[in-house]
Parts: C-alpha cells; sequence; structure tokens
C-alpha cells in the first residue's frame, strides 16, 4: 500500500477539515455530531460547557444552547460515555456491552468488577425495577442497597450507586436520558437506545475506529487509553508519514487533495482538535497545556485559556471567563505565540466579541 507523504501544512489542514472548522460551516448541531462523530460533554461553566463551546466554535452565534438539551430529551442525540452521539451509532456498542467487562480472559481489574456487580446484585435489581416504575430519574433518587461497598482511593470511595449505573450503563442495561440542570436523568437503555441489531464486536470496532478516523483526519494507529473515546484508528485508513514527524499516521485518504479555506476560531480546550497534546505538538507546534489544576503561580496562560486557531495555525490562547453573576465575560488577556498583525488581531476580536454576544454577556477587555 501507498505510504502517503505529508508536509506538516498538509496535516494541520487535514485535522482542521476534519474538524469542521474551515470557512464552509456545518448547517446544524445535527451536523456538528455527524461530522465530528463525538462530542465531549463536560460540565465545567468557566467560560461554557465544552460541547456548547464546540457547537459555538462551528456554527457561531447561530447556535442555541437549549438545541443540545431539547435534542438530549428528546433522545435525538443521546449521551454515552461522556460524549454526545448519534442514535444510529449506538449499535456499534451493542456487541461490546453484551461482553462486559471484557471480550474474551478479563484482566484482574476487570474481574473485579465484574465481581464487584455480582455481590450488589440485590442494589441492581432494585435500581431496575425503581427505573422500570418511575424513570428516568437522577441518581439521588435511586436505592443503595448496595451489601459491599465500593472500595477506592480517590472521590468515588464509598459512591456505590454511581459506580454501580456505570457498569450498568456499560453492560447495557441502563442509559442517560437527557439531563435535569447538570444531573444526568436515568432510564432503562431499552427506552433510550434504538431497537438496532448489534453490530458484531470485531466489526463494529472497525466502524468506530474509521469514524474516528474521519472525524480527526489523522491519527496514529495506537495510543494511550483515553476514556470514553479513544486516541487512535487502529488500522483505518491508509498509512501517512509527516515530513520532520517521526512514526507513521493513519489518514483518511477521501480528505487528501481537498480545497481548504481557513478562518479565524476560539476553540474551548477541551476540543477534539487540541485534545490529544501530543498530535498538538507533533503536527501544531503548539505548545499549551490546561492549567485549571496548576498553582495560580504557576499558570502561563490561565485556568481555562482557550486555544486561537487561525486558518491552519493555532496563534494564541484567549485568557478569558463568565462572570454570570456580574453579567460580564472578562478578557484576561490574549496570548500571542507570535505578534499578530493588525489584520489578525482586528480579527481575533471580532471573534471575542461574537463569543460574548452568545453568552449573553457585556464584554469587558482588561
Amino acid at each position: 500500500m501507498t505510504v502517503h507523504q505529508l508536509s506538516r501544512r498538509d496535516a494541520r489542514r487535514l485535522a482542521v477539515r476534519a474538524q469542521l472548522l474551515t470557512r464552509e460551516r456545518p448547517a446544524d448541531l445535527f451536523d456538528v455530531v455527524r461530522g465530528l462523530n463525538a462530542v465531549q460533554l463536560d460540565q465545567t461553566p468557566y467560560v461554557a460547557p465544552n460541547a456548547d463551546l464546540v457547537a459555538w466554535s462551528r456554527l457561531g452565534s447561530s447556535y442555541d444552547p437549549g438545541e443540545l438539551a431539547d435534542a438530549l430529551a428528546s433522545l435525538e442525540l443521546l449521551e454515552l460515555r461522556g460524549f454526545v452521539r448519534l442514535p444510529e451509532t449506538l449499535a456499534l456498542y451493542s456487541a461490546e456491552m453484551a461482553a462486559w467487562p471484557a471480550d474474551g480472559e478479563p484482566l484482574d481489574w476487570q474481574e473485579y468488577r465484574h465481581d464487584w456487580v455480582r455481590a450488589n446484585e440485590g442494589c441492581r435489581i432494585d435500581i431496575l425495577e425503581r427505573l422500570r416504575q418511575d424513570g428516568p430519574l437522577v441518581m439521588r433518587e435511586l436505592p443503595d442497597t448496595c451489601v459491599q461497598p465500593w472500595k477506592s482511593s480517590g472521590w468515588t470511595n464509598n459512591r456505590n450507586v454511581s459506580k454501580l449505573l456505570e457498569f450498568m450503563m456499560q453492560r447495557g442495561e441502563v442509559a442517560i436520558a437527557g439531563r435535569e440542570g447538570r444531573d444526568r436523568l436515568w432510564d432503562l437503555a431499552s427506552r433510550v437506545y434504538p431497537d438496532d441489531p448489534p453490530v458484531p464486536l470485531a466489526e463494529a470496532v472497525r466502524t468506530r475506529n474509521r469514524q474516528r478516523l474521519k472525524s480527526m483526519g489523522l491519527l496514529r494507529a495506537t495510543g494511550p487509553v483515553c476514556p470514553g473515546e479513544p486516541l487512535d484508528a487502529g488500522e483505518a485508513g491508509e498509512p501517512a508519514v509527516v515530513d520532520g514527524v517521526r512514526g507513521e499516521w493513519r489518514v483518511d485518504p477521501e480528505l487528501l487533495d481537498q480545497p481548504f479555506t481557513g478562518r479565524t476560531a476560539i476553540i474551548s480546550p477541551l476540543d477534539r482538535l487540541v485534545y490529544d497534546r501530543k498530535r498538538l505538538t507533533e503536527i501544531f507546534e503548539f505548545d499549551y497545556q490546561l492549567e485549571m489544576y496548576k498553582p495560580v503561580a504557576k499558570r502561563r496562560w490561565g485556568y481555562f485559556a482557550l486555544p486561537i486557531l487561525h486558518n491552519d495555525r493555532l496563534v494564541g490562547k484567549l485568557d478569558a471567563m463568565s462572570d454570570r453573576k456580574a453579567g460580564i465575560f472578562r478578557v484576561d488577556a490574549i496570548h500571542e505565540d507570535e505578534p499578530f498583525s493588525k489584520t489578525l488581531t482586528a480579527t481575533v476580536h471580532r471573534e471575542i466579541r461574537d463569543l460574548a454576544k452568545w453568552l449573553r454577556l457585556e464584554l469587558v477587555i482588561g
């Protein structure tokens, strides 16, 4: 098989185009989810919840966050493993759910989870019955009749219902049926997921890899373990090498040699374009870390700095926050990786004004 030869610019444009961040914008929220394959749900409100920021970066101020809430409530979009997905993709996870905790011989940690769920079979049945009668319900409305508490050295210690729901979702027994504020609503999976025949596991994995690669443009064949949505492509696509970058990539050949018309966009730190920090360094040569967990004195760009994309380059970071009590969107700094031209400065400020308008907050630039 031919190995595609890409420059870094080719690779960047491939990634930006796949992520729907060119001048040609998607039509609506469903086009965004379809094109991106999966949109991460994270409720950090420092600027706006991640899924809403991702949609705004693609659609602009025409996007109303209520659209996502309505689509999740009506089950036109579904939440699985922390990501918004199209309902028709759920058939690609059914075989994996049926094989829980593992396809084949389970590892020790998988066996531990299986044994813990089995030890708490009574609580599992109680939850299913409560949901059958009264669902959908938020977690605090579900009974904790576990006889063996969940043991952890972290924040999940003794969070029995939370862990049990997580494993029951992985088994395909319960599902998230929308949100009540920031709380997830739980229901029986049979009332949430489409009644589509499951795709055999090996075929499902191949299809998911192809869809992920199409949404990202290029990925490594293997990558680190990433909960919810992997960062690799397996054997999907075709091999490629990128000038100046070691190793081989996988690319979606249908996205090669396509016209590129870039634009300026402010994106979430959790946006899939920048989520893989290693790929971000190798392809975009962009120095970035999410600094919300760093002490204030050690932050370079801010608590929740938003990367700034210009055409096929990431050119800076926006340090800003939404202060909803005060009714303002406060910009503390615009960090320029290299000095902005007058035109780029004006374009970035226009995007900032659009973001404040979309947030319905008064813009204050410090």
